[in-house]
């Protein structure tokens, strides 16, 4: 058991130091607070909540009930400003890469794609900005546009004004021009600054309440403790269907022994994940957004199909030497011939496996 703990101990250190959140402004805790509300907003165009068309993340993940609509009769321009209300830093190591937005053009009559559409971050004035023509890509209407666009001190595309300083970013504004007058209105969701990875060691909330549980002391003592008993207690069974009579404490001492091979396995997997995993989770996949974060996955699990590969193999080797395992044990304790000894160990190994998927035990990798 104390080869167990630490072992898993190790093991959830290597995962949480080669896996990548990605950190946002506005934080996850706080949903996308600046479209959830008008207030941070100012505009030539009328501002309301929409809670009708807004972008939904699976458990409330990210994205809240509201996008932010503007509408505006009779005019070739609509421009909106954000007060993020603090400032937020693009630049250094620890500044956000990347700025993601959700537009979407709800209604143009008559129909058709801006002309230009101009994006400026401020820093502290509206006269030190950055400016941005982005008007390839709002070239749809009726459908959420996702928007990612670089930002910080490397970021290309960028130009300067006045005394803009990455290092303190206080708002945004968008600035859509028609050719002709039209009745326009559009929606914007999702406002964040990302693309500032931490991993989970350093995440300490994460790592202490979330994550790190997973391979605390306790719960691998927990963990350990119901697979040995639950696993005893099948070894115990299974030979009385052979007519033979079976001892609880023997039972469990076989139990005990034959779990150091899944201490054996935790320790190939800490290797594993310390020198072949390196795991990055975007707000595409946090964000939990239906279809975007399918496609995220997808990509997450061909980056990382070497590993787990690997992971597979291993796990299906242990299957073998547990049972091999077994089958020597209750082939010495009852004299059985090997066949109806691996008879026991399968039918007893397999009957553990499927019980002890359904117990609400954390799993091993996070994906």
């Amino acid at each position: 058991m104390v080869l167990f703990i630490l072992a898993n101990i190790g093991f959830g250190y290597a995962f949480l130091s080669t896996t990548y959140f990605d950190q946002t402004k506005p934080q996850s805790s706080d949903l996308d607070k600046w479209t959830e509300g008008t207030s941070y907003w100012t505009s030539n165009a009328s501002i309301a909540p929409n809670n009708q068309d807004y972008i939904s993340g699976a458990s409330g993940a990210y994205y809240g009930n509201n996008s932010i609509q503007f509408s505006i009769n009779d005019s070739s321009d609509v421009w909106m400003l954000l007060n993020t209300s603090s400032s937020v830093s693009c630049s250094g190591p620890e500044g956000y890469k990347l700025l993601s937005f959700r537009l979407k053009l709800k209604s143009i009559e008559p129909p058709a794609n801006p002309s230009n559409v101009s994006l400026y971050t401020i820093s502290s004035t509206l006269q030190d900005t950055f400016y941005q023509d982005i008007t390839n890509q709002v070239n749809q209407t009726g459908v959420w546009l996702n928007l990612t666009i670089a930002v910080g001190d490397e970021s290309a595309g960028w130009l300067k004004n006045a005394n803009a300083d990455w290092s303190d970013i206080t708002g945004l504004k968008l600035d859509l021009t028609w050719p002709t007058e039209s009745n326009i209105t559009l929606l914007v969701d999702g406002l964040f600054f990302h693309g500032l990875y931490k991993s989970g060691i350093e995440l300490s909330s994460m790592t202490v309440v979330d994550l790190g549980f997973r391979y605390s002391p306790l719960n691998t003592f927990m963990q350990f403790t119901i697979q040995w008993v639950i696993f005893g207690g099948i070894l115990f069974l299974i030979p009385k269907a052979f007519g033979l009579k079976t001892v609880w404490k023997p039972m469990l001492a076989i139990a005990g022994f034959v779990l150091i091979t899944i201490c054996i396995q935790t320790v190939i997997n800490s290797v594993v994940f310390a020198t072949m995993w390196n795991l990055h989770y975007p707000l595409e996949y946090l964000g939990q957004v239906p279809g975007e974060q399918q496609n995220v996955y997808n990509s997450l699990l061909q980056e990382i199909s070497t590993p787990y590969l690997t992971l597979f193999i291993v796990d299906k080797i242990i299957w073998v030497w547990i049972i091999a395992l077994c089958a020597i044990a209750l082939r010495s304790m009852f004299s059985l011939s090997w066949g109806k000894s691996f008879l026991a160990s399968v039918s007893s190994y397999l009957i553990y496996v499927v019980l002890f998927s359904f117990l609400p035990l954390p799993s091993t990798i996070i994906l």
